[in-house]
């Protein structure tokens, strides 16, 4: 690649957070607002949502959930009503204290999340237990105002989904729990090619208001960790501070069980610091809007653009294509399309056209293969699965490497400063010890998978007998 055009572009090795940050600027993805913590997604960055919200948008309607919108502000007084909840993001929260020039009776916070609002809601619709299950998603935007911001990661405004719903019995609510974090788990490594660890959040992460809630956490490429969605069942502390009240089958009155779940535009972060490379972006194809890309050599001479279009019509039936025929140079566009990570490129120029073959490129591995063009509609769609699994195998072998199972504090603590990753090692379950590490390591739990292995007898930081493992991370 031209060294003149990623002067632009820190490399990864010397400067992750800094590369990160050129990467979404000049893959096109985000601009920065006037307004200090808010992204402006331009075009190919919401492109990549709006495929990932397809696909989960679609993910949650087979499990039976329907859309519903509720309102951007909430009166604080409809705030306060679950204590834990409101001091859990009390911090964050974002307050309306005038209308025009009148100051308000009452102050309005701008959504942090919704559970209060669908509390509220609830209550009014839910009488019988015929009423149940209640399984409701939203799409929308939330305010949270966070000190330290990042594009996608970490941002005053962000986008997401975030499912409510009311059940029967606690069993239904932990079985719906399950379901939408496996539905997340898919999503990632099916669609996005991030491999993901599931497990339960410990009582000093779990979301504030939550019976318990259950995560699954992925690794970027540098080491540290990063929370890719989350599912809560929050059992009846909601429906008893709102009375969201049914009756039962034997004629009583119950309170409902409820859970919430949410994944965020994060996520886009997440696929840049798993695949991303020193080159630039690298989108799996089953999320790229654009899968290949044609790029025309020697567009000036007679038939190469025609040749170029008709390829593109009927390599259109089997991937998303797009086409370059601007005035720029060729070796411009090649960098060009590496630093979007478009997966696949087609080079064709008169001497391909002559010879009845063109040349693919991969993002992934940078491989060129020439293909006759007969063999073109199969041989796309077989290089694009080709490079969704790679990219996969690839992340989940990295993770492997970066993942070290510590016996003791020392070793704990030697492994998070000098090596990062995933550290497996057991806890005692006292909140005192996982308050230590954090304090001495800058590692926090990230989660007690659910496929637990007893790595050890005793607890990493006190030494006392320990029955769980844990997941331990420098986390973003």
């Amino acid at each position: 690649m031209a060294k003149e055009f990623v002067k632009d572009v820190t490399a990864m090795d010397e400067d992750f957070a800094q590369w990160y940050t050129d990467v979404v600027k000049k893959a096109e993805l985000v601009d920065y607002s006037s307004v200090r913590g808010s992204m402006i997604i331009r075009p190919y960055g919401y492109a990549i949502w709006e495929n990932i919200k397809s696909a989960l948008d679609a993910k949650i309607k087979e499990t039976g959930h329907e859309n519903v919108y509720m309102p951007l502000f909430i009166p604080e007084s409809l705030l306060q009503r679950e204590k834990d909840h409101i001091e859990g993001f009390a911090p964050e929260v974002a307050w309306v204290t005038h209308g025009g020039e009148e100051e308000l009776a009452e102050r309005l916070c701008v959504r942090p999340t919704s559970e209060v609002l669908f509390g509220e809601h609830y209550k009014n619709i839910i009488h019988s237990y015929r009423d149940l299950p209640k399984l409701y998603n939203q799409w929308a935007n939330v305010v949270r105002w966070e000190k330290t911001t990042r594009p996608f990661l970490r941002t005053l405004e962000f986008l997401w989904q975030e499912g409510h719903t009311c059940h029967e019995t606690d069993e239904d609510a932990h079985e719906e729990t399950v379901r939408m974090l496996d539905v997340y788990a898919e999503l990632c490594e099916e669609l996005l090619a991030i491999p993901v660890v599931k497990g339960q959040k410990t009582e000093k992460e779990k979301f504030a208001g939550a019976k318990y809630t259950y995560t699954i956490e992925s690794l970027m490429h540098d080491g540290k960790a990063l929370q890719s969605g989350t599912s809560h069942h929050l059992g009846d502390g909601f429906a008893k501070a709102f009375g969201i009240q049914f009756t039962d089958r034997e004629g009583k009155l119950q309170h409902v069980q409820q859970t919430s779940w949410g994944l965020t535009t994060r996520i886009i972060g997440a696929m840049i610091m798993v695949h991303g490379d020193d080159r630039g972006l690298v989108v799996p194809p089953r999320m790229a809007p654009t899968q290949l890309m044609i790029v025309p050599i020697a567009q000036h001479k007679e038939g190469v653009l025609d040749f170029a279009y008709d390829l593109k019509e009927k390599l259109s039936a089997v991937a998303r294509v797009g086409i370059d025929a601007s005035d720029k140079k060729p070796g411009w566009k090649f960098n060009e399309y590496e630093m979007k990570g478009i997966p696949l490129r087609l080079e064709v120029g008169p001497r391909d056209i002559e010879n009845g073959q063109v040349i693919l490129a991969r993002r992934d591995s940078g491989e060129k293969v020439t293909v006759p063009v007969g063999e073109l509609q199969t041989k796309v769609p077989e290089l694009l699965e080709e490079i969704q699994k790679n990219l996969f195998e690839k992340a989940k072998e990295h993770r492997e490497e970066m993942t070290t199972i510590a016996a003791g504090f020392e070793e704990f603590k030697k492994v998070v400063s000098e090596k990062g990753g995933f550290v497996k090692a057991m806890w005692c379950g006292e909140l005192a010890c996982e308050e230590k590490i954090k304090e001495e390591t800058g590692a926090t739990s990230r989660c007690m998978p659910f496929e637990q292995e007893k790595v050890g007898d005793t607890c990493v930081c006190c030494g006392k007998p320990a029955e769980k493992m844990v997941y331990w991370a420098k986390a973003y």
